[in-house]
């Protein structure tokens, strides 16, 4: 069964603004970053955004989750999508609902009047992507705006919901509520994202406390490293096709519903496990000339996007998984998570036809 539109994919996580810029190291030096990672702001990494500021930049619309929403409503027919989070009265959140009524997203932010909308330091060294989060008013998220009469029946008139895992630092409540929301429905469906290697290592309760209720969990490899590491017992230092079967075989709030676990290898295969079943499949990732790759920050988002829009529209894993792994591909021939426009012979080419049935041949 395909989406009918009606805003039936609900993502909720953090919006935040890309600042990015390329570094020679020097900042990842000055700040004590890491090439390739992504962290929470501290006080000390303060002073970073007005140097990023002062180096040739972009900004770019962010926030993993809203990134994925953006990522599903490229597939999806339209109004089929929105988001919520939270940001400040500022012209940093006039440029993010901009960039979502563009890619046709819908938003319904909490506005927070004490903090400045959150943006993320994004340090780009070659292939390497260093981010740093200040998350500010996206730290403000409260369950009531969930909750409220203007908000709550756009939930119960969800059928998805998509979460990422960093909101998992801001307002739990809120997570948990869209959890038990599906849990209660045999219609509806939890999808949650790991999103960072810190999520489990520094926030592992929080992450126990949402697990039951995962239909779909996505994770990249170091993720799905780090949540075994923090798990412990058998699973800790396995290999990623073990700790994705280990992960299917969670107790399940919802037992009419097997659980299905995705965890993405960069260029090597994807692992996908489902409850219940002994061994894990693979399945082999789109092939990209090196010289098309420009930009990989936000791959997996994009990723998620398009496997969370085959799972809207009905597709089969199979099919979902070659969803996701087309609009990942399309993602990092752009700069930052971004989903260029083609027009439908183009697209043709690349996808069958028949996992993309609503785009028209003007758009897309």
């Amino acid at each position: 069964m395909g989406s009918t539109g009606d805003y039936q994919l609900l993502c909720l996580e953090n919006p935040l603004l890309d600042i990015q810029a390329e570094d020679d190291e020097s900042l990842l030096s000055k700040y004590s970053l890491k090439p390739n990672d992504a962290i929470l702001a501290e006080d000390s990494h303060m002073p970073l955004y007005d140097d990023l500021l002062s180096r040739k930049h972009h900004l770019i619309a962010g926030g993993a989750a809203q990134n994925t929403a953006r990522g599903a409503q490229y597939i999806l027919p339209p109004s089929s999508v929105l988001f919520i989070g939270c940001v400040g009265r500022d012209d940093y959140a006039e440029q993010l609902r901009s960039a979502c009524a563009a890619a046709g997203v819908r938003v319904e932010y909490r506005v927070d009047e004490t903090q400045p909308t959150g943006r993320c330091g994004v340090l780009i060294n070659g292939s390497n992507r260093s981010l740093c989060t200040h998350l500010a008013a996206a730290n403000e998220y409260k369950l009531d705006h969930l909750q409220s009469p203007e908000i709550w029946p756009l939930v119960q008139k969800a059928k998805f919901y998509y979460v990422g895992g960093y909101h998992l630092t801001v307002c739990v409540p809120a997570v948990m509520a869209l959890a038990k929301e599906a849990a209660s429905n045999p219609e509806k469906v939890f999808i949650m994202n790991l999103s960072a290697p810190f999520i489990p290592q520094f926030f592992k309760s929080q992450v126990d406390e949402t697990s039951p209720y995962w239909d779909y969990v996505i994770a990249n490899e170091t993720e799905a490293a780090a949540w075994a590491e923090a798990e412990g017992g058998d699973v800790k230092g396995k290999g990623i096709k073990e700790i994705a079967t280990y992960m299917a075989g969670l107790k399940k709030a919802n037992e009419g519903r097997k659980r299905v676990v995705v965890i993405t290898q960069g260029t090597d295969p994807t692992v996908v496990a489902v409850q219940g079943e002994k061994e894990a499949m693979e399945f082999p990732v789109r092939t990209i000339d090196e010289k098309e790759i420009f930009d990989t920050n936000g791959a997996g988002d994009a990723f998620a996007g398009g496997f969370v829009a085959g799972i809207v529209e009905g597709k089969s894993l199979e099919e979902s998984i070659d969803m996701g792994q087309w609009l990942a591909k399309l993602s990092i021939k752009e700069l930052g998570p971004q989903y260029v426009l083609l027009k439908r012979a183009q697209l043709l080419k690349d996808i069958s036809p028949a996992l993309f049935t609503h785009m028209k041949d003007t758009e897309y």
